[in-house]
C-alpha cells in the first residue's frame, strides 16, 4: 500500500521545510506541497510534528555471550523498542569469542537475525584474533556485505587483540576499504589495576571505575591513532566518554588520521555518581568505559554541535539486574559490563540536547542518522529524506509528554537505567521501507520484515 504523509515539518540534516511524502514501493517516490493521492493510499497527517529520516544506532549488542552469561534482548524484542525509539536502523557487533572461526561467528549472528528482526540491520564484524586462516574468512565476510571490523583494545583474554593483531587488521581494512571501529582502553591498564583494587579489598561497583580512570582511555585512544596513522586505515572510535580521550582524537586528525568518534546517549545525561549508588544499583550503571565525572558531558555537548564528534549510539547491552549483574556483587570484575539504551536514546537526545538548546535540529539529526549513514555506507538510501531513499520516517511530536519506566519498555530486562525520568518528544508514526510499523508508542509492524543492509566497501 503506498502511503502519503501530509502537512509535516520535514527535517533533515541540511533542510527544514513544509511537504508531503508520498511512497510508493518502499522507496519516496514524490516530495511537494499538496500531494494527492489514490483512496487506497495509507495517509499520515503530521501537522504540528516534525518528519525527520529514520534513526540509526550504528553500535548495539542484540545477541552478545559475554562474561559467562547472554544478553537478555533478541532481534524480536530488541527490534521492537528500537523501533518504538525511532530506531529504523541498527548495526550489532558480531563478536564471536577468540577461539570461534569469524566464518562460524558470522553464520551464528545471521541466524540469530535472520526472519526475526523487525527494522533493517547491518554487522560490524569483530577481529578477535588475526592469522591466515581467520584473514581469509574476513575477506569472506567482507565479500558478504560486512564493510566495517570491530576490534577491542580491551578485555585482556577474551575479545581483545594484541598489537601485532591490530596493525594486521588495520592493514587488511585499509587494503579492502573497510573501517575499523574500536574500543579505545589500554588492555595491560585495566587488568593491573583490577588486580590491585582487589588486592585492596575494593570489591563494589565503585572499583570499576577507578580500574579505567579516563587516562586509560585516552591511551587507548592514542595507541589506535598511531597504529591507524601509520597503516592508513580509516577508524571509528566507539563510545568516547571523556575530554582526554575526545582531545587524543583530534590532535590525530589534525595530523591527517581518519577518524571519527562516537559517543553515547549515557555519557551525555548520566555520570559517575550513578555508578556509585549504594545497596549495589550501582552496578546497573557499569559500563566500559565508565561513566565519567560530570564535567565531561559539556565537553561532549560541545563537540557534538562543534561536529567534532560525529554519532550519538547506545553500546546498547540489556543484562537484567536481579540475575545477572548481581553475578559481581562481590567482585566489580565480574559485573556484565553495560546499560539498556536502544528504546531511548532518540528521546533523550531530543529532550536534553534540542529541547534543551545544546544541540539544533540539524545537528540532533546529523547525529542521530545522516552521519552513521554516510561513515558505513548506507547513505542516501538510509539517513535523509529525498526522492529514491527508503521510506524510513519519524513522525515526532515534539509535544508529547512522558516518563520512562521498565514497567512500559519494550526491551526484555528488568530495569531502566533511566526509571522516572521525564521525556519532552517522542515518535507518533515510525516506517521502514514504507510500512507503519509504529502508531503511538505501539509496535503495529510486521515481525521478522527488517533486512541485513549489505554494504560495500571503498566508500569513505
Amino acid at each position: 500500500m503506498a502511503l502519503l504523509i501530509k502537512n509535516g515539518e520535514i527535517v533533515t540534516a541540511s533542510e527544514r521545510y513544509f511537504a508531503d511524502i508520498y511512497c510508493e514501493g518502499e522507496t519516496i517516490t514524490r516530495i511537494a506541497s499538496g500531494v494527492s493521492a489514490p483512496p487506497e493510499t495509507r495517509v499520515i497527517d503530521a501537522a504540528g510534528k516534525y518528519v525527520f529520516p529514520g534513526f540509526i544506532d550504528p553500535h548495539t549488542h542484540i545477541y552478545l555471550p559475554f562474561m559467562g552469561t547472554f544478553s537478555k534482548d533478541t532481534y524480536e524484542t530488541a527490534s521492537r523498542a528500537a523501533l518504538i525509539g525511532g530506531t529504523t536502523t541498527i548495526f550489532d557487533m558480531c563478536c564471536p569469542a577468540r577461539d570461534t572461526e569469524p566464518a562460524e561467528g558470522f553464520r551464528i549472528w545471521t541466524e540469530q537475525s535472520a526472519g526475526k528482526s523487525a527494522c533493517d540491520y547491518s554487522f560490524h564484524m569483530a577481529v578477535t584474533r588475526f592469522d591466515a586462516a581467520s584473514a581469509a574468512q574476513l575477506r569472506e565476510i567482507v565479500a558478504a556485505g560486512v564493510a566495517s571490523f570491530k576490534i577491542f583494545l580491551a578485555y585482556k583474554g577474551a575479545f581483545g587483540i594484541d598489537d601485532g593483531e591490530l596493525y594486521q587488521t588495520l592493514k587488511l581494512a585499509h587494503e579492502l576499504g573497510v573501517i575499523v571501529a574500536a574500543h579505545c582502553e589500554n588492555e595491560t591498564l585495566v587488568a593491573e589495576r583490577q588486580k590491585e583494587l582487589l588486592a585492596a579489598g575494593v570489591r563494589g561497583p565503585e572499583g570499576h571505575y577507578e580500574s579505567r580512570p579516563p587516562l586509560v582511555e585516552a591511551e587507548g585512544v592514542h595507541h589506535l591513532m598511531t597504529f591507524a596513522q601509520l597503516t592508513g586505515a580509516p577508524v571509528y572510535i566507539v563510545h568516547l566518554s571523556c575530554e582526554e580521550a575526545l582531545a587524543e582524537a583530534l590532535a590525530a586528525k589534525l595530523r591527517g588520521v581518519n577518524v571519527r568518534v562516537e559517543t553515547l546517549i549515557q555519557y551525555l545525561v548520566l555520570d559517575a555518581s550513578d555508578a556509585e549508588r549504594g545497596n549495589f544499583e550501582g552496578a546497573k550503571y557499569v559500563m566500559s568505559p565508565p561513566l565519567r565525572d560530570k564535567r565531561n558531558q559539556a565537553v561532549l555537548w560541545n563537540g557534538l554541535r562543534a561536529g567534532l564528534i560525529d554519532t550519538v549510539a547506545t553500546d546498547h547491552a540489556p543484562f537484567d539486574f536481579e540475575a545477572q549483574k548481581t553475578m559481581g556483587r562481590d567482585d566489580f570484575t565480574k559485573i556484565p559490563n553495560g546499560i539498556p539504551a536502544l528504546e531511548d536514546r532518540i528521546n533523550l537526545l531530543f529532550t536534553h540536547g534540542v529541547q534543551t538548546g545544546r544541540i539544533d535540529l540539524h545537528t540532533f539529526v546529523s547525529i542521530a542518522s545522516t552521519n552513521a549513514a554516510k561513515t558505513f555506507g548506507l547513505f542516501p538510501c538510509k539517513g535523509t529524506i529525498q526522492p529514491g531513499a527508503d521510506a524510513d520516517l519519524v513522525v515526532y511530536d515534539p509535544h508529547y509528554r512522558g516518563t520512562i519506566s521498565a514497567k512500559t519498555q519494550a526491551m526484555n530486562l528488568d530495569y531502566s537505567a533511566f526509571e522516572g525520568w521525564p521525556v519532552q518528544g517522542r515518535p507518533s508514526a515510525v516506517t521502514v521501507r514504507g510500512e507503519v510499523v509504529v502508531e503511538d508508542g505501539q509496535f503495529v509492524g510486521t515481525p521478522g520484515r527488517g533486512k541485513f543492509l549489505a554494504r560495500q566497501p571503498g566508500y569513505l
